[in-house]
């Protein structure tokens, strides 16, 4: 069963306990498959109680329509920070921010980039590599994520070359 088939299957009974599918990992092995369940809480954090929640919802209705073949562990997880991206309106809530993506397809001679999400044209993705735009169909996409920004590293102020210099600056000043 393709990913899309099952967030297809999912989607509404997690929908009604108030909650969003982001998307569906479905990961084959020989001896116990991996679903994995991405959830997301309008205007809130998603909560254990929440996946608790989904993760009852949606293994009553894999056993009810069967649609995976022997075992598996299903896992329900909120995005996190390198929120995994499936769907165009995904991508444009996340104008301006960098992501990952790796291609099914290569396209330009790659198969993976990473920069800002610039644009979302219908069904194409318009992200910036190397100073560049690129549009990428998003058919084409065969796993995306966001890339989390967290600043310039903590460390002491006043420290490294540029503070150095800023210090001898300040002092040719008086």
């Amino acid at each position: 069963m393709r990913n899309s088939e099952l967030t297809e299957l999912v989607s509404p009974a997690i929908a009604d306990l108030g909650l969003e599918c982001l998307g569906v990992e479905y990961s084959p092995s020989h001896g116990n498959s991996l679903v994995r369940v991405y959830i997301d809480a309008a205007e809130r954090a998603v909560t254990v109680d929440d996946c608790e929640a989904v993760s009852r919802q949606v293994s009553a209705l894999l056993d009810v329509n069967d649609p995976i073949d022997g075992r598996y562990t299903l896992e329900v997880s909120s995005p996190g920070l390198d929120r995994p991206l499936y769907t165009p309106q995904q991508f444009a809530r996340f104008i301006g921010q960098n992501a990952k993506l790796e291609l099914n397809l290569p396209l330009n001679g790659r198969r993976r980039f990473q920069g800002p999400i610039r644009a979302v044209q219908g069904e194409t993705i318009v992200m910036e590599q190397d100073g560049v735009a690129v549009d990428i169909a998003h058919a084409n996409v065969h796993r995306a994520k966001l890339v989390p920004d967290f600043g310039e590293p903590a460390g002491k102020p006043g420290r490294g070359k540029a503070a150095s210099n800023a210090k001898n600056a300040q002092k040719d000043k008086k």
